[in-house]
């Protein structure tokens, strides 16, 4: 993982532990966006601990499955009740897989997390957002079709966010962009979160290459 995706994910923890209503906090100094990070860091912890759980809670379910199939009486009749049972064990135990292969992501992310660099990129993410919120807002809405930013569950929001950002004040590429929030919703979203997420980008950045949203690029001293 780059230090750039790194970076991201952490900016993405650290907006989930402010308000999210009415402008951004008075106080972006460093100071305030260090508190920020330690509390999104914390929250990635309890992340790792969930997500080794569920995965602990899958193994169990689907042994137990499987264990379902082979007490079944033999005999043609009680066949399709086998397999079912047979499925739904693998597809437990793929789920915990699944779940088992992301959480190993995440205390990389920890450790990874002291470098200067990627604490740097997170808190300067993470501020140009709240500087910009209101205004990041508003061109999200003007791109959403029969819906509101609004309506969107928080962590949606704030992807869409950092991906908007990403593409004015990191001049990172559109394809880039779209791609790192996409991940993200698949971390910390859901599928319809994701489509809707992908859907929003590509009008987004349709429109601003056409110029119908002007550039917000700030300075740092701005940010």
């Amino acid at each position: 993982m780059q230090s750039r995706t790194l970076s991201r994910e952490l900016a993405l923890l650290m907006l989930g532990q402010t308000s999210d209503r009415g402008p951004g906090p008075k106080s972006l100094a460093d100071g305030a966006m260090d508190v920020l990070l330690q509390q999104a860091l914390s929250t990635l912890q309890q992340h790792v601990r969930e997500a080794l759980d569920l995965s602990a809670e899958n193994l169990q379910t689907a042994q137990q499955q499987l264990l379902d199939s082979e007490l079944q009486e033999q005999g043609d009749q009680q066949l399709p009740r086998v397999r079912k049972h047979l499925q739904a064990g693998l597809e437990s135990a793929e789920q915990a897989l699944n779940r088992l292969s992301a959480s190993l992501e995440l205390p990389r992310l920890l450790l990874l997390a002291d470098q200067e660099s990627v604490r740097m990129g997170a808190i300067q993410r993470s501020r140009a957002v709240l500087a910009q919120r209101e205004t990041i807002d508003v061109e999200l809405d003007g791109v959403m079709e029969g819906w509101r930013l609004g309506r969107l569950p928080r962590i949606d929001r704030d992807i869409l966010r950092l991906a908007v950002v990403d593409l004015g004040q990191f001049a990172t590429p559109a394809a880039v962009a779209c791609n790192e929030a996409v991940e993200l919703a698949n971390r910390y979203s859901d599928e319809q979160g994701r489509r809707m997420i992908n859907g929003v980008l590509r009008r987004y950045t349709a429109a601003k290459a056409a110029g119908h949203i002007p550039s917000q690029v700030l300075t740092s001293g701005e940010a």
